[in-house]
């Protein structure tokens, strides 16, 4: 997978939302994209990428075969993190139920999805990626960190996708054997053995 995997599962956990979301609970798939709080703009439900870890469990120091001339750097393996938040611009009377529902739909659509599949790249095994869509149960301590000190803290829900391979275009070039042959040999009355490969 190159490099542009992380603004791909954005623009895809995006598109999942759209679709579930749009027009029972929001009128225009425009009103939904990724944002930071504090630069929402028009958008009825925003989408943050707030952090970037590597999955330590995946990550591997050992170089890939690409064919049996050359090998390729160690891809890196990471989990991205999305905080989704709701601003309805409706009545105010009617705000708090909206974005209620909306969590609701939210939720449901998410957890049907269960994975971003990520179509048009390819993972390290020739298919496509996929990442798995995970809630996150963050104590209000954690959230309120996460979020934007402006304005105070605003109901969200916060999702964990991953793991997502972005490998490395850096590789190098490998010898391999093409021929071996024995020497059998006396030495001090002893037979020994000496292995010659021929290596291209």
């Amino acid at each position: 997978m190159k490099y542009t995997g992380i603004a791909r599962a954005g623009g895809m956990l995006v598109s999942v939302l759209q679709k579930g979301l749009v027009p029972e609970m929001i009128a225009e798939p425009g009103l939904i994209g990724l944002c930071t709080p504090q630069e929402k703009g028009d958008f009825v439900l925003g989408v943050w990428l707030y952090d970037i870890r590597e999955c330590m469990q995946l990550n591997r120091h050992e170089m890939v075969a690409v064919d049996d001339r050359r090998q390729r750097y160690p891809s890196v393996y990471v989990n991205l993190f999305y905080m989704i938040t709701p601003y309805s611009c409706g009545d105010v009377k009617y705000r708090a139920e909206e974005e209620a529902l909306m969590f609701g739909k939210i939720l449901q659509t998410l957890k049907d999805a269960a994975v971003l599949e990520l179509s048009g790249l390819e993972d390290a095994d020739g298919g496509e990626p996929v990442c798995q869509i995970v809630l996150q149960n963050l104590s209000m301590e954690e959230k309120q960190r996460i979020y934007p000190a402006q304005g105070g803290y605003k109901a969200s829900l916060f999702y964990e996708v991953g793991p997502l391979e972005i490998s490395s275009e850096k590789e190098r070039s490998v010898r391999r054997v093409v021929d071996i042959s024995y020497d059998i040999g006396e030495t001090d009355g002893n037979a020994a053995a000496v292995l010659r490969g021929g290596m291209l």
